[in-house]
């Protein structure tokens, strides 16, 4: 497999802003585990092989065990989550399925995220679902290869 284009080249303005949208999410009081967990699934979700790759990589890096990272498709029937973490995960998947689902984020998921997180934070867990899944649209649209990431 081989990239189709490079986005950071072609269009470093839009890459610029992308990063941008990463450091508020990076400095936010969303706590770094939830962040990687929830890169993570949504990747999972779209099929994104580049960002798979390299959320479990830098998951593994920062200390996340294996169980953790191993069954995170599987999260409801893993007892490795915190109830904040799981409604986290709940809010990703309902976020990244929208076309999925009769109701878009269900009142109760929502609900269980707010109880779990502040509002701030809970502001920050909504624009980290909404750049992962930006980012995972720009790399499974340019084809980015797993693991060049590590491997450039």
């Amino acid at each position: 497999m081989q990239a189709r284009m490079n986005i950071a080249e072609i269009a470093p303005e839009a890459y610029k802003a992308m990063l941008g949208v990463e450091a508020y999410v990076h400095n936010s009081p969303l706590p770094h585990s939830t962040l990687v967990l929830v890169k993570l699934r949504a990747s999972q979700i779209n099929g994104c092989g580049f960002c798979v790759d390299m959320h479990s990589h830098d998951a593994k890096a920062a200390g996340e065990s294996d169980e953790r990272l191993f069954s995170v498709a599987a999260w409801r029937e893993a007892p490795y989550y915190t109830d904040a973490e799981r409604a986290a995960l709940a809010l990703a998947e309902e976020a990244t399925r929208l076309s999925d689902r009769g109701e878009t984020v269900p009142d109760r998921v929502w609900d269980e995220a707010a109880r779990q997180f502040d509002e701030p934070t809970l502001a920050a867990l909504v624009v980290a679902i909404a750049a992962i899944n930006a980012w995972n649209r720009i790399c499974v649209t340019t084809r980015q290869v797993a693991g060049s990431r590590r491997k450039g």
